[in-house]
C-alpha cells in the first residue's frame, strides 16, 4: 500500500489516544493518530514522525500520524489500518487463492479474512505489531480482550474443519519473530499457546517499510 502524500514532523505530545501535537515547519499542529494503542516506547518527545496528508481538506485535522523513527530499528509504520490492507493485497497475489472475503462473520466475531484455496476454507485474523525489544517483536502492547476472543473463534473454526491462521504483520524492517507479550496480557499468551496446540497456524509477515509505503515481502510460518 502507498500513501498519497507524506511529510516529516517532530512529535511533541499526545493528550489522548486519538490526537497528538506535532511540529511541522516550525508550527504546532494537532494531528489524528492512526493507532489507539499506547505506543509509549515509540512516541517520545522530539522523535521524527511521518504524517500522511488527509484527503479531505475540510477535516478538522489536516494530517494523520502513520509512522515513527525508532533508534536502533529505523522506521516503524504504526497505522493500525495498514495491516489489513497489506494482507488483502498479499492474499490477492497468492495464485491458488480463488476467493477472498474481508470482514467475515464467524460465531460472535468478525474475522479479518475468509478465503478459499481449492476446496479448503480458511479464516485469517490479522494483528499489526509495532512493539520491539532487542530484535524481537511482541504482541499486544496493551491488554486486548478482543484479540483473545478472536483467537478463541479461530480455535473453534479449526475444530470445525477450517484452516485457521493468526497473522502478525511486523510493521518494521529487520524483525522477523513475534512472541506473545505475556507480561502485558497473560490471558492472550495463554490462548495463543492453546491455538498453536489446536493447530491454528501462526504466520509472521515481514514488511518493507518506507515513509509512504508498507508492503509484505515475506511470509514466515511457525
Amino acid at each position: 500500500m502507498k500513501y498519497t502524500k507524506t511529510i516529516q514532523a517532530k512529535f511533541i505530545d499526545r493528550p489522548n489516544r486519538f490526537i497528538a501535537h506535532v511540529e511541522v515547519d516550525g508550527k504546532v499542529e494537532t494531528v489524528h493518530v492512526k493507532n489507539t494503542g499506547r505506543c509509549r516506547e515509540l512516541l517520545l518527545p522530539g522523535v521524527t514522525i511521518i504524517l500522511a496528508v488527509a484527503d479531505n481538506p475540510n477535516r478538522k485535522t489536516k494530517y494523520d500520524l502513520i509512522a515513527v523513527y525508532k533508534d536502533g530499528i529505523g522506521l516503524i509504520n504504526m497505522d493500525s489500518q495498514a495491516p489489513n490492507v497489506v494482507v488483502g493485497e498479499y492474499l490477492a497475489r497468492v495464485r491458488d487463492i480463488t476467493y477472498i472475503k474481508p470482514e467475515y462473520t464467524y460465531g460472535d466475531s468478525r474475522i479479518d479474512f475468509y478465503f478459499e484455496q481449492g476446496e479448503t476454507k480458511c479464516l485469517m485474523e490479522v494483528k499489526g505489531v509495532t512493539l520491539e525489544r532487542e530484535g524481537i517483536a511482541y504482541f499486544p502492547d496493551a491488554p486486548t480482550e478482543r484479540g483473545v476472543k478472536h483467537i478463541r473463534e479461530l480455535i473453534k473454526a479449526k475444530e470445525q474443519g477450517f484452516d485457521a491462521y493468526l497473522a502478525f504483520v511486523i510493521q518494521m524492517e529487520g524483525v522477523h519473530q513475534v512472541l506473545p507479550n505475556e507480561e502485558m496480557h497473560p490471558e492472550f499468551a495463554e490462548v495463543y499457546r492453546e491455538a498453536v496446540a489446536a493447530g491454528v497456524k501462526v504466520v509472521n509477515f515481514s514488511c518493507r517499510v518506507r515513509e509512504d509505503e508498507l508492503w509484505i515481502e515475506k511470509e514466515n510460518r511457525r
